[in-house]
């Protein structure tokens, strides 16, 4: 990989207390080089979104708070510069597009005023703001983009909505696209027309995509490598075409279980995995999803692994080698 444009170190996020600190996101590390994608995969309460709002410091503080790391943008430590120059990268540099982008956008706006209030933010005159909005409407598929500049957000659909939060997200050219479950309250067909405008927008602009998601199928096609998630820290590492074809984590392997197939029958049950998810801050000793494992050792129970090299770039946090399973 060339030189990371984003580069995580060592990220610790956490509710400090008087007497303790519980620990949510517990270490990660990601770099993300220009035009990469990257996908961050992992059940809810993972600290997948934690993470993405840590990179832009918009973690609701208090109570959380960045308890240990960096985050370097080409270089530069996002976590140390003052509010004037964060303010510029916010939407600028790097934009985020969110899960529910119904509350993304403000109700009584046209949707052109609010794109191009982003706009102007970030120095662009009205006339430029003006000209930019119509480009990005345009550019993200919208079949009558003008009628959709001069809507209000009940007016729209969920899935033109989303395009809107899209096109509000490119406007400003950013280096960086977070892109949190953007597709979780779409339709199939919908979601699958989102994935594309993605990948196709990505090829033309260059820019890095960080893709958040609890779905391992929905990063099939659309990026590059992926990272997953597991109580607060991440437990694999690999290009996508590795980990569907050989996943080093058992984790991982009961993720992929879990997605239908070409041969699963209709209506069949899916595999599941048994259990829940820990409470990453009440964490007992050894790997933490050695409860759901099929796979566990003794060992399991009282050290847990860090990230171990499995070969052609990937690595994962077990103790047992995949051909023990």
């Amino acid at each position: 990989m060339s030189n990371p444009l984003l580069s995580i170190r060592d990220l610790h996020v956490g509710l400090p207390h008087r007497r303790r600190t519980d620990e949510i996101v517990r270490g990660v590390s990601i770099d993300v080089a220009p035009g990469e994608k990257l996908g961050i995969v992992g059940e809810s309460g993972s600290g997948k979104t934690l993470t993405m709002l840590a990179v832009v410091r918009l973690l609701a503080t208090p109570p959380l708070a960045v308890l240990k790391g960096e985050v370097m943008l080409d270089g530069e430590d996002l976590l140390k510069v003052d509010e004037r120059r964060l303010r510029a990268v916010r939407g600028g540099e790097i934009a985020m597009v969110y899960q529910d982008p119904m509350s993304s956008l403000n109700p009584l706006l046209h949707i052109g005023s609010q794109i191009e209030e982003a706009l102007r933010a970030h120095g662009a005159s009205s006339d430029d703001a003006k000209r930019r909005t119509r480009e990005v409407l345009q550019q993200v598929g919208l079949a009558d983009p003008e009628r959709v500049r001069t809507s209000y957000p009940h007016q729209l659909s969920g899935g033109m909505i989303q395009r809107v939060m899209i096109a509000m997200a490119l406007s400003t050219s950013p280096r960086v696209l977070i892109a949190d479950e953007p597709t979780t309250a779409l339709d199939v067909t919908i979601q699958r027309q989102i994935l594309e405008l993605v990948t196709s927008l990505q090829a033309e602009t260059g820019m890095a995509v960080l893709w958040v998601t609890h779905d391992l199928g929905v990063v099939a096609s659309l990026v590059d490598q992926v990272v997953v998630m597991y109580a607060g820290r991440i437990v694999e590492k690999a290009s996508t075409h590795r980990l569907f074809e050989r996943p080093s984590h058992p984790y991982t392997a009961a993720l992929l279980e879990s997605l239908p197939g070409l041969g699963t029958a209709h209506r069949s049950a899916l595999h599941q995995i048994g259990g829940t998810p820990p409470d990453p801050t009440r964490l007992s000793a050894g790997c933490p999803f050695r409860l759901r494992c099929s796979y566990a050792i003794e060992k399991c129970a009282h050290e847990e692994p860090e990230l171990i090299d499995r070969g052609d770039g990937s690595a994962a946090a077990c103790w047992r080698d995949p051909a023990q399973w």
